[in-house]
């Protein structure tokens, strides 16, 4: 149905005047893309910048739009000490949050150097940033602390030969609020993957209490676990030193794992181990994570998994041969 202010017959709109002033014809972007660029990642940015004159000014002449830089993918891999400190100085040393997430290519000096053009950062995350050194972050965090104090949060996690000693400084130099920061951590694979922005916790890693390493420490979501006194001890530790449930965070027993095999590499626990679909062959589950590698799914939900297909259609090859 037509609007009630268009009919079908209406004659088409008539050209605009000569010399009257139009948007789109005078090449200026429409307000309504002006005001969404405030919502646009990185990428999106750039893109627009380069989309034509009006938009590669207004991106460029905003400063407001730099004062969250986060590098991501695909951008974090091409992303250099030089690349990265274009944008920043474009925030016009008004910078507040740095997100850099799997970038190799920046190192200490690089960091340092935009830091020093940005003083007020309250957020420095720099997860898997393996260019990166704990004596260089303990530096550049040490800069900011000297400078205005106000970083409060800060995201460690990849950093390698991180030690407790390089904790013990970082976390006597970030801002703490006057909330408690004791706030547990369960684990799921998106943590390893992408940035959880509702984490208020000041640091992100921890000494595990197992291995002594630095690292994500999780704790466990059984309740049973949480309510026995020293549970601590034995069930809260990071990835490598407790195995956890890929679906709940529990953590799982060696009988557990023998139990329930999965037809990918992950773990489960026996409960969410019940509660999937098995693969009609070996009688094995994928987690939730991998159930689009399901083969031969039916209506019903039943599937074969892929290493029964692969052995499958290696016994119709030989079969063949014969």
């Amino acid at each position: 149905m037509l609007p009630t202010t268009a009919t079908a017959s209406a004659p088409p709109p008539a050209p605009p005047a000569a010399g009257a002033s139009s948007s789109s014809g005078s090449g200026e972007p429409h307000a309504a893309l002006l005001l969404a660029l405030g919502h646009m990642r990185l990428r999106e940015l750039l893109a627009c910048a380069r989309a034509c004159r009006g938009l590669r000014d207004a991106v460029a002449g905003d400063p407001l739009l730099w004062r969250r830089l986060a590098v991501e993918p695909p951008l974090s891999h091409r992303i250099t000490d030089e690349a990265l400190l274009a944008p920043a100085d474009r925030a016009g040393g008004t910078l507040r949050s740095l997100h850099l997430v799997g970038c190799p290519r920046v190192s200490d000096a690089g960091l340092l150097r935009v830091v020093q053009h940005n003083p007020g950062i309250t957020e420095l995350f720099v997860p898997r940033c393996t260019g990166l050194t704990a004596d260089g972050l303990v530096k550049i965090i040490q800069f900011l602390y000297e400078c205005k104090g106000n970083l409060s949060r800060v995201r460690l996690h990849g950093i390698c030969k991180m030690t407790k000693h390089h904790l013990d400084i970082i976390n006597s130099l970030i801002r703490r609020s006057s909330q408690p920061d004791a706030q547990a951590l369960y684990y799921n694979h998106r943590v390893h993957e992408v940035l959880n922005t509702d984490d208020s916790r000041p640091i992100d890693v921890d000494v595990c209490p197992l291995c002594r390493n630095v690292r994500l420490v999780f704790d466990c979501t059984r309740k049973d676990c949480r309510d026995v006194k020293d549970g601590w001890s034995h069930c809260r530790g990071c990835f490598f030193c407790v195995a956890r449930c890929e679906t709940c965070g529990g953590c799982i027993d060696l009988e557990e794992l023998g139990e329930t095999g999965l037809a990918c590499s992950d773990f489960l626990c026996m409960d969410c181990w019940l509660k999937l679909p098995k693969c009609s062959t070996c009688n094995r589950p994928y987690c939730e994570r991998h159930s689009n590698l399901k083969e031969n799914l039916s209506s019903s939900g039943q599937f074969t998994c892929q290493e029964c297909t692969a052995f499958a259609t290696s016994l119709e090859i030989l079969g063949d041969g014969d």
